[in-house]
């Protein structure tokens, strides 16, 4: 299996069900923000995602927020919605992981990796011997960074199924 492949894909965080979670074996699910749960330097998160999150918890899961982006801007988003948080995670680097899996006090392959981004959310995940869902980007994103990302994305994201929709 690539390094660059999730384990599955789904066009919203909203559109992952206790069901899913119960097949990948999941306990504690690490969070992006940025096109995850929220639109870009957003301190809103789109709509549905603050009831997803309950929901999710009170089936028991474990949800920490694992963001490349400051304190600054992770720190109030995550209390904002409930929830604890490892900001500066430097993803697809190991340390970030760590910190998040320190916090849930859970095995890789009992965590849960979801994110919008293959070269940072996915490809971590499986360094770190992690499951992981890709998500679409919801919103257009501005900076030459997330642009060349994208641009390396666009080949893989087209070999990658939606979950749950047909071979049409």
């Amino acid at each position: 299996m690539s390094l660059f492949m999730p384990t599955i894909a789904l066009r919203k965080v909203t559109d992952i069900t206790p069901e899913i979670l119960k097949k990948l074996g999941t306990d504690a699910i690490l969070l992006d923000v940025d096109n995850t749960l929220a639109p870009p330097d957003s301190k809103i998160p789109y709509e549905g995602v603050q009831e997803w999150i309950d929901r999710t918890k009170a089936c028991g899961i474990h949800i920490v927020i694992c963001s490349n982006n400051f304190k600054k801007r992770i720190k109030p988003f995550a209390d904002s919605v409930g929830l604890d948080c490892v900001a500066m995670s430097l993803k697809p680097f190991p340390f970030g992981f760590e910190r998040a899996k320190r916090k849930l006090r859970e095995k890789p392959q009992s965590v849960l990796v979801v994110g919008d981004q293959i070269y940072t959310d996915v490809l971590g995940a499986n360094m770190a011997g992690m499951r992981s869902i890709l998500l679409l980007p919801r919103s257009e994103e501005h900076g030459w960074s997330i642009w060349l990302r994208r641009k390396m994305e666009k080949g893989k994201r087209k070999k990658i199924k939606l979950y749950g929709e047909d071979e049409g």
